[in-house]
């Protein structure tokens, strides 16, 4: 399909006949001289005269070839161009930042395999969000991980193999033993200040009580869901433990609520993968469709004919009066 992207510059195409009609003609007088009885001035001196210098009419072809030039100059002026066929482009309208707990009672092995084996609390989750993230084609996710401070492993990023690759290499203790709940909330909403869709999701995953935040994790919630996030908590430890490796279950529920999201405990392997499965069901994944049509300009070919035309008239105007008597 071929269209215009300035049709309006066709409106030129009268412009030469009304300024040719409506413009009066220009002259210009010169000097001359004026010979009496010239005829017998001639022939006494045995000359004979010829004609001077005059204007001469233009010739048809010449006006068929400058109205036929000026035509194909306003066609590539209105910018004729090729459609292509329509392109759709789908593209995720929702930002998913996944905070994990680090410190180092993530290290204690009490996490129920399928099998049935124990294992470590991070290895068990490690494997949990890994096949999470690689569910997630067409959203942008970003991984912070968190300990006594909280550290941005990836930001908002669609590629997820990156976000496995950081995570297969992070490990316990990386960002030091103790918990800090509030931070790790503080920086997502950093995090998601690059973000310009409406749909942002935390998911907070913990085994241990706020012990080393500057920020109070109940304050950093609210204000989160003043950003418009939705904060989804997840406790995988020992509600029944002392110190800093008790999970605190009343804390993840109250930041749960005042983000405007869900809180889940996670027991054992499978029951983690369910969490995960809920929350994916809970925040369906919005998508933005765009569709655009790839153009290429055709301007090319009304100007090349219009210097073909110019080129071949100039050339035959030459060659005739070259083989014109003189």
């Amino acid at each position: 399909m071929i269209s215009l992207s300035f049709p309006w510059a066709l409106l030129l195409l009268p412009l030469p006949l009304l300024v040719w009609r409506l413009m009066p003609a220009h002259r210009e007088p010169t000097p001359a001289l004026r010979v009496p009885f010239f005829r017998r001035v001639a022939e006494a001196a045995g000359a004979e005269p010829r004609r001077g210098a005059v204007v001469r009419a233009r010739s048809r072809l010449q006006m068929a070839a400058a109205a036929l030039a000026w035509g194909l100059l306003v066609v590539a002026l209105a910018g004729p161009e090729r459609l292509g066929k329509p392109v759709e482009i789908t593209r995720s309208a929702r930002d998913v930042a996944l905070a994990i707990d680090i410190s180092g009672s993530m290290d204690t092995r009490d996490f129920k395999a399928p099998d049935g084996a124990l294992q470590q609390r991070f290895a068990a989750v490690r494997d949990v969000v890994r096949r999470f993230v690689e569910g997630r084609q067409g959203d942008r996710l970003a991984l912070i991980v968190f300990g006594s401070k909280a550290y941005l492993q990836s930001p908002l990023t669609e590629d997820l193999s990156a976000i496995v690759s950081l995570l297969d290499r992070t490990e316990v203790g990386m960002a030091g033993p103790h918990t800090a709940l509030g931070d790790a909330i503080g920086l997502s909403i950093r995090t998601f200040e690059a973000s310009e869709v409406e749909q942002r999701l935390l998911i907070l995953l913990s085994d241990g009580a706020d012990t080393a935040s500057r920020m109070s994790p109940v304050n950093a919630a609210e204000i989160a869901a003043d950003r418009g996030v939705e904060i989804h908590t997840v406790g995988v430890g020992d509600p029944a433990a002392s110190g800093e490796d008790r999970v605190d279950l009343g804390a993840l529920q109250d930041i749960a609520r005042r983000g405007g999201g869900s809180y889940f405990y996670a027991s054992d392997q499978d029951a983690l993968a369910e969490v995960y499965a809920r929350i994916d069901q809970m925040t369906p994944r919005k998508v933005e469709t765009l569709s655009w049509r790839p153009r290429r300009s055709l301007a090319w070919i009304p100007m090349a004919g219009a210097l073909a035309v110019v080129l071949a008239t100039t050339a035959g105007l030459h060659l005739v009066s070259r083989r014109r008597p003189a």
